[in-house]
């Protein structure tokens, strides 16, 4: 039955106003952004289009028929109908020619059709249908379909039943076909070259108008500065496919990787990472990247806009990134691209002097020009000349310049230490941060000055020449600025027990001299002093010598008789030179540089550490500290510090990894800690005197000082850095992975630094495996010497308490420190054994959760700690050495070091592990050993041995009673996923002690 129809126009499917406000809102509710709701189709076959016949497969012939018909424009199109209701059992197929699906994953057909209304045909059988059902069939190429077997063995995937939801009973004589349905099925995933599309009647009075096949993409967009191609959707409806960006023109990526999401519609959504505009670029319209124009910049890359180049500068170009400066103008190195260039500041002016002896006032005015900068400074330029002013040299560096002669932020300077009669010109240079930038010179002004008659400066030392039972010869050296010509010397001197008023006076010409009258025994208190036409220096520091006894007499005369009598038969005169040695006196003094000097002096002269050995010298003991940081420490330029990530947080600030590039030196990694901002200057003293400290110490085993950073902020100490951090941390991330040589090592090299501390007189006092490095190599290094400066203050870290009256690191110091604040390198010695017991134990934390007052208590009942589990003997021996009550019987570290590069020549000798008893017979030593009739379940007694990470694997492998874990063998451990060998033994030796316990007490054990 053939029924004309007119089309009504392209019902395809539209992005319109109100869905797409339903779509906005709907992807708001699901935290999803959707860029742009109108997606885009591209057909792929289109019926209405056809000027010929559509050549489509029917079977059978009797089923669907082509004809012609009109659309609403009056243009021929070609239809397929079928109206065969009145005879029963009907199949017809309609297979359409071969579709290139063109790399589609999803296809869309659109179906425009019409049915007769089955109640509207008279006598119509109960066969009638109003529906019909849509099939797809994939290929790679065309396929024959003439044989009855295609039709019936039906090949084809069903993709929809298609209904009517309008159907129509006549046609009016105007040809006009009154209801026409469009319906828009999808079907995919597609793999192959292309399809058929097939439709199924059986028994429908119905006309296909036209048949449109399509698929969806999202179209070309621009979005966050970046070009997102076409993009095919998905092969589901609900699929999102990624595409990635490209920045447009002078962009650059921010984030990575640029993506947009394209959603089944063909709608953009979920963007991800962005593109902005270079610098010398700036957004203009949304999405484009316009360049700067001449006499402005943009400095960063990013969202901002150009701006107008500062004071001073210009740009000539487009895409400018700074402005240049203008002739004699420039930048400092720290200064902003968006700063104002500047230039240098005037001379200063009006420069008076003051001359006292030896030593000047110099002030002056600031320059009148600051070179449009607020970081003026003055430098001072000493030169020291003939009095004819023909010749010139610096000055000495014994000179000294207070507050300092660099970076001068007040206009006055004090100058001493200079020559007496001598002239000087002084230069005051005014410079700022753009001074090195200028190929001028420094603006100046110079003032010559000659200094008046002075007295000479202090005698630095005295020496013991040799001594008598009622007389002594002294010798010191000329003073360092004699001011003139040395007259003669005054000495004073009085016996140590009486007061310095009944001081005895003699004069020398010379620097030695020969003290007679003296009684034997006895300890003098003596002094002296320099003297030229200006009068009198000041006298020396206080020193003690003594006399001999009658005892120690006779004791040198008994060794000098073999040469007495080697000498009489040549008449020689004999003469009993005796050498003694100097005492130092014990009495309260302020420390003054000079005091600091002749303490070090001292320490050379009455041997107190090895011959040229290096002394440590207290920061604190300066009048000033931060001399000691300029003495001791070396000023680092803040530009050759990197500073990359936060790896902890000191007593003062942060702790950074960074890197130090210095001139001529190859780039290393360094440990950077800094001194937070607000600090006082009590604070930057305490940082900076850790700095002096490192800085005095030179050894392989000793954290290595690269320098401090003061002129800069924030203020830092650089130091070495080690890879692998605090010594107590790395062994407990590598419980058991370390043989005990590599162990003994580690040790051998903590010793090895404090035999060095210990004969520079240096004493740690919080010596433990926290204040240990470790660095790629296990090399093991010293570090932390801060404790001494806060002994007084009390603390929130519970390695230490306050109880006592200060910060004391309990768990590691010695009980004379604890009790009487006696710091040694014995004490030392004592936390020395502590931290051997933390090596050999992979971290485990000295007396366990015990209390610091308990610990103490313990000591002081002899108590000691046990050996860690499989500990050799002659380790653990060692330690208990070291744990002696009297410190004068401990090993010193040279001994240390001595017994254990014995143990590293000699591997055999760790063989031996030390014992711990099945029953400790000290409430101490119940610690390392957990007793297991306290225990109710395998989860506990994990828990209390630290190996809590095992618990599932124990319960899983039905290991769920401690009776089961006793049977435990190394096998079973590593079938149930114990792996580490340190892990392993720890576990099997605590299952040994479980055994002993339950044989003692088999009903107690749950």
């Amino acid at each position: 039955m053939h029924t004309p129809a007119v089309v009504f126009g392209n019902l395809g499917t539209s992005c319109g106003e109100n869905r797409s406000a339903m779509i906005v809102d709907l992807f708001a509710l699901l935290g999803v952004l959707v860029i742009t709701c109108s997606g885009m189709e591209e057909t792929v076959m289109d019926t209405r289009v056809a000027t010929a016949e559509l050549g489509w497969t029917a079977y059978p012939n009797s089923g669907w028929e082509e004809v012609s018909g009109y659309d609403e424009n009056l243009n021929t199109i070609r239809t397929y109908q079928v109206c065969n209701v009145f005879e029963p059992s009907q199949n017809n197929w309609l297979l359409t020619t071969f579709i290139d699906r063109r790399g589609a994953q999803r296809i869309y057909v659109e179906i425009r059709f019409t049915v007769r209304d089955c109640s509207s045909i008279p006598n119509v059988p109960g066969s009638c249908k109003e529906t019909f059902n849509l099939y797809y069939y994939e290929s790679d190429a065309v396929i024959a379909t003439k044989g009855t077997a295609f039709w019936m063995e039906a090949p084809y995937l069903k993709v929809d039943t298609i209904a009517a939801d309008e159907s129509f009973s006549q046609v009016d004589f105007g040809g006009r076909l009154m209801k026409v349905n469009t319906e828009v099925r999808s079907f995919g995933p597609l793999s192959k070259n292309g399809f058929y599309l097939a439709f199924q009647d059986y028994g429908a009075c119905m006309s296909l108008l036209s048949v449109r096949v399509f698929y969806k993409k999202c179209p070309s967009v621009v979005q966050n500065f970046a070009i997102f191609p076409e993009t095919m959707t998905g092969a589901e409806s609900t699929s999102l496919v990624i595409s990635r960006g490209i920045c447009i023109s002078n962009s650059e990526e921010v984030d990575v990787p640029i993506k947009l999401y394209c959603n089944g519609d063909g709608e953009w959504m979920v963007p991800i990472g962005s593109c902005t505009c270079k610098a010398g670029f700036e957004p203009d319209n949304g999405n484009v990247c316009r360049a700067c124009p001449p006499g402005t910049f943009k400095s960063t890359q990013g969202p901002g806009l150009c701006l107008q180049c500062p004071p001073n500068s210009r740009s000539t170009a487009e895409a400018a990134t700074v402005c240049v400066c203008r002739n004699g103008y420039y930048r400092g190195d720290a200064d902003q691209p968006d700063e104002p260039c500047t230039s240098v500041p005037s001379s200063p002016r009006n420069v008076i002097s003051i001359v006292n002896e030896t030593s000047v006032i110099l002030e002056w005015h600031s320059p009148r020009e600051t070179g449009g900068r607020d970081d003026v400074v003055y430098n001072i330029l000493c030169k020291k000349c003939q009095a004819n002013r023909l010749a010139c040299s610096h000055c000495d560096d014994n000179v000294e310049f207070v507050p300092r002669q660099l970076g001068l932020t007040e206009t006055r300077v004090f100058i001493s230490n200079l020559l007496a009669h001598t002239l000087y010109s002084f230069e005051i240079q005014a410079v700022n941060g753009v001074s090195n930038k200028s190929p001028y010179p420094s603006q100046h002004v110079s003032i010559d000055i000659t200094t008046n008659q002075a007295a000479p400066s202090i005698v630095p030392i005295m020496h013991q020449i040799s001594s008598t039972m009622n007389s002594f010869t002294l010798s010191w050296p000329q003073p360092e600025q004699p001011n003139g010509i040395i007259l003669d010397y005054e000495l004073r001197y009085h016996e140590k027990d009486h007061a310095e008023i009944n001081s005895t006076i003699l004069r020398s010409q010379t620097n030695t001299v020969r003290v007679d009258g003296l009684r034997s025994g006895t300890v003098y208190v003596v002094q002296v002093r320099a003297r030229t036409v200006a009068g009198f220096g000041k006298y020396s520091s206080k020193m003690c010598f003594q006399t001999l006894t009658d005892d120690d007499f006779k004791s040198e005369l008994r060794e000098q008789l073999p040469l007495i009598a080697g000498s009489a038969a040549a008449g020689v005169v004999f003469i009993v030179s005796l050498v003694a040695i100097s005492i130092v006196c014990s009495r309260k003094r302020a420390y003054t540089k000079e005091a600091v000097y002749s303490d070090k002096l001292q320490h050379y002269s009455t041997g107190r550490g090895s011959p040229g050995m290096k002394i440590y010298i207290d920061p604190f003991t300066y009048e000033d500290p931060n001399e000691a940081v300029h003495e001791f420490a070396k000023e680092i330029d803040v530009s050759t510090v990197k500073i990359e990530e936060v790896i902890g947080a000191g007593e003062f600030g942060e702790v950074y990894k960074g890197r130090l590039k210095l001139p001529s030196k190859r780039e290393i990694f360094v440990a950077i800690k800094t001194l937070k901002a607000g600090y006082v200057e009590k604070q930057r003293r305490d940082f900076l005197s850790e700095a002096s400290i490192m800085g005095q110490f030179d050894h392989p085993n000793i954290i290595r000082l690269e320098g401090v950073v003061t002129k800069s902020r924030p203020v830092m100490i650089v130091t070495e850095f080690m890879e692998n951090g605090a010594l107590d941390s790395f062994l407990r991330q590598n419980d058991g992975q370390f043989t005990v040589i590599q162990l003994v090592g580690m040790m051998r090299g903590i010793s090895a630094g404090m035999k060095y501390l210990s004969e520079m007189n240096y004493v740690h006092r919080d010596l433990a495996a926290r204040n240990i490095l470790v660095n790629s190599n296990l090399v093991c290094k010293v570090s932390d010497f801060g404790l001494s400066r806060y002994l007084q203050e009390d603390t929130s870290d519970p390695s230490y308490t306050s109880s006592l009256g200060g910060k004391i690191p309990v768990r590691w110091t010695a009980p004379e420190a604890i009790a009487y604040r006696k710091f040694t390198s014995a004490s030392d010695v004592w936390s020395y054994g502590i931290v051997m017991w933390e090596v050999m134990s992979f971290g485990e934390r000295p007396y366990w959760d015990m209390s610091n007052q308990d610990v103490i208590n313990a000591i002081e009942q002899d108590y000691r700690l046990p050996p860690p589990m499989d500990c050799p003997s002659a380790l653990h021996q060692l330690m208990l050495d070291c744990w002696q009550k009297d410190r004068n019987v401990r090993p010193r570290f040279t001994d240390i070091v001595s017994t254990l590069d014995k143990m590293i020549r000699n591997p055999t000798s760790l063989k031996a592990v030390a014992n711990i008893p099945a029953v400790p017979s000290q409430p101490l030593l119940d610690r390392s050993i957990p007793d297991f009739n306290t225990f109710s379940s395998v989860e506990d007694w994990l828990s209390a041995i630290k190996m809590s990470q095992y618990r599932d694997n124990f319960l899983n492998s039905g290991f769920t009673s401690l009776q089961l874990v006793a049977q435990m063998t190394s096998e079973d451990l590593l079938r149930i996923g114990v792996t580490l060998a340190g892990h392993q033994k720890k576990i099997l030796s605590n299952i040994q002690s479980m055994r002993v316990q339950m044989s003692q007490s088999p009903t107690t054990m749950a």
